[in-house]
């Protein structure tokens, strides 16, 4: 049996489900790099150049991980992932990157995935994938539609508001997380390899757990509705993050459900230091929610971060408990 490995970076948080259900309908054995840690983030800056962000060093990590485990390793070559619109141009060359500063590496799969003109190019991805693995594309064809129909499943989930990680934990049925109630609610933004790798941004997620506060991600609100409420912008953004976040912000906004918003960014990113802009900018001219962003690298300090977090909280709370909601910024 091939063994595939599969590095657990960058938008693997975004489609994990479909990549392993994809391989393993086709009879691959699929072995993933190990969570995210020290050492795994040492090797990674240790091999990537140091200009690179945060997520881009932690993927080389990843990498490196899997050398010596597997047969071949899957790191697409990400272009764009919905129509019109860039990813960040680093992970575009992400492969590139690898495969000229890492010695030994197994074969690698790096097929373009290119959705800019028509997501039709999402199925000639995957029988290109597939190919590596089998010539049967009838085989393939059906391991790709079990793993978009398993893909799909998990955005729905998403989308109810339940993080995944939480509906497979323990075997709590989505029923009981659903009944759960949360007096805060707090809508965390940022790339999908930041807000669900608690590596990188220090268990942010279980930390606002923790004090009880509920949260909001991007992958929970209406892409499609984002997409249109950015139509109000001089000219359309050119990066699919720009748009999931600037039109989540307004759809964010005029909900009037969260109590706070926590933007999170790696160092030098060149997309969130336009977009990041555009949002803060948006929130703070069209509502009185609180507003904070958190900058990580690798020289981030837990204890630092945990002192802005705390702060933001009790600010929350202190407002919505003590000021009648009141801002204290106008």
């Amino acid at each position: 049996m091939i063994k595939v490995g599969i590095p657990r970076g960058l938008y693997y948080y975004k489609y994990s489900k479909l990549w392993e259900t994809f391989f393993s309908e086709l009879g691959a054995e699929v072995i993933l790099s190990d969570k995210t840690n020290k050492n795994l983030l040492t090797d990674g800056a240790n091999t990537c150049i140091s200009e690179a962000c945060l997520p881009i060093k932690i993927y080389f990590g990843h990498v490196m991980n899997l050398v010596g485990k597997v047969d071949i390793i899957f790191m697409p070559r990400f272009t764009s992932i919905s129509k019109k619109q860039y990813i960040c141009p680093e992970i575009c060359g992400v492969p590139d990157m690898i495969k000229n500063s890492t010695k030994s590496l197994p074969r690698i799969i790096d097929t373009e995935i290119n959705l800019r003109e028509s997501n039709k190019n999402s199925w000639l991805a995957a029988l290109r994938i597939g190919e590596f693995i089998t010539r049967d594309r009838r085989k393939i064809k059906n391991a790709y539609k079990k793993a978009l129909e398993a893909y799909r499943f998990e955005r729905q989930i998403l989308k109810s508001g339940v993080l995944t990680d939480e509906f497979m934990q323990d075997n709590v049925t989505l029923r009981m997380i659903k009944k759960r109630s949360t007096q805060f609610t707090v809508a965390v933004l940022g790339h999908c390899y930041t807000v669900y790798d608690s590596y990188i941004n220090m268990e942010l997620i279980n930390k606002l757990r923790g004090y009880g506060f509920g949260v909001v991600t991007l992958d929970m609100l209406d892409y499609l509705e984002s997409k249109l409420r950015c139509k109000e912008l001089d000219k359309m953004l050119f990066w699919d993050y720009g748009t999931r976040a600037y039109g989540g912000v307004s759809q964010l906004i005029e909900s009037g459900q969260v109590d706070g918003i926590l933007v999170l960014t790696s160092f030098g990113c060149g997309v969130d230091s336009f977009v990041d802009e555009l949002v803060e900018k948006k929130v703070r001219m069209e509502s009185d929610i609180p507003f904070m962003k958190l900058v990580l690298d690798e020289h981030s300090a837990e204890a630092g971060f945990c002192t802005r977090l705390e702060a933001f909280v009790d600010m929350i709370i202190r407002r919505k408990t003590h000021d009648f909601y009141i801002s204290t910024s106008r």
